[in-house]
């Protein structure tokens, strides 16, 4: 049977790529975009639908219309924006996911994708390779919606069968569109700064390290989880996801490696209360033993390719 996906909130920093490596696997026709509006920039080659995902009846009538069988639910508000409007972050954090989760339920979806952060953990978390298992004390909004969520995605599946499937993102890092307010926006930021300014100042103070993840490896690792088998999938709250961990200072040597020359400066502000809450490194053991996670990009190889892509980009604007 074609799979028939639909992806809520393509327009953001994940949707906007993934997108595109679905259409590649299942085809353009068969992977539907959706979000509150179309974006500019969006890539005409296959179906685009509006959708505030707080409207039920809208959502119905697209996965009937289109006989959706599978939802990557994307749609959220970030961390350091969800701080400025805590109610309306958690009414469409939660509220999203139980539409999304009661359509599995009822049988009109048989799969679900749902992103669940770093977020979750908090400053009682242990901060150095974090496990898959630990105290999870957080104290954002961002961060206690992610893990209800956690919950509430495992108690579909064990009570109502529910497969749906979810990895803890690190902060992503991307050339192909703009942050959409998270902590570590910086760590995307800093590199068109780089190129444009040749200088930087990081809203992180210089030793803050945190896991990050580029997107090619978050990708690979979403659609990789998506894939799998579903007696592969041992873990439905969600997966611990690693691919390198850095501070502001370490990812400003590299940059200068490319760029000589290249200056940083600091100017730590309320998103350093977050980051300090947040784990320094994580262990994903478990998502590369059950499903056979593992990522491609360290920061080296990265900062290669983030700089190589952005010229290009520059250059033909």
């Amino acid at each position: 049977m074609q799979e028939k996906i639909l992806v809520v909130g393509s327009s953001g920093q994940i949707g906007t790529e993934l997108i595109t490596e679905l259409r590649k696997i299942y085809g353009s026709s068969n992977v539907v975009a959706s979000d509150l509006r179309k974006p500019d920039f969006f890539e005409l080659d296959g179906p685009f639908e509006e959708l505030d995902i707080l409207n039920p009846q809208r959502f119905h009538e697209i996965v009937k219309a289109h006989g959706i069988t599978q939802v990557y639910l994307l749609a959220a508000l970030l961390s350091a924006t969800a701080e400025k409007n805590p109610k309306f972050a958690w009414q469409l954090n939660m509220d999203s996911l139980f539409l999304v989760l009661d359509a599995a339920k009822e049988g009109l979806i048989k799969k679900v994708y749902w992103p669940s952060s770093i977020a979750v953990f908090g400053p009682t978390t242990p901060r150095v390779l974090t496990p898959q298992y630990t105290v999870m004390e957080p104290n954002t909004i961002y961060g206690i919606s992610k893990q209800a969520g956690e919950r509430y995605c495992e108690y579909y599946h064990q009570k109502y069968g529910v497969d749906v499937r979810s990895l803890r993102y690190p902060g992503l890092i991307g050339y192909k569109s703009a942050p959409g307010g998270g902590t570590t926006d910086y760590s995307v930021h800093i590199y068109h700064e780089a190129l444009k300014k040749g200088t930087y100042e990081c809203f992180l103070s210089e030793n803050t390290t945190l896991p990050m993840l580029y997107m090619p490896d978050a990708l690979k690792a979403t659609i990789g989880i998506m894939e799998s088998e579903a007696a592969k999938v041992k873990i439905r709250s969600s997966y611990n996801l690693a691919g390198m961990s850095f501070s502001p200072k370490e990812i400003a040597a590299e940059i200068a490696k490319h760029i000589p020359g290249f200056t940083i400066t600091y100017k730590p502000d309320s998103r350093q209360q977050i980051a300090d809450s947040w784990p320094q490194s994580i262990n994903d053991d478990e998502a590369r033993a059950h499903w056979g996670w593992k990522p491609g990009y360290d920061l080296s190889a990265m900062t290669a390719d983030m700089l190589t892509h952005l010229k290009a980009a520059l250059q033909s604007s």
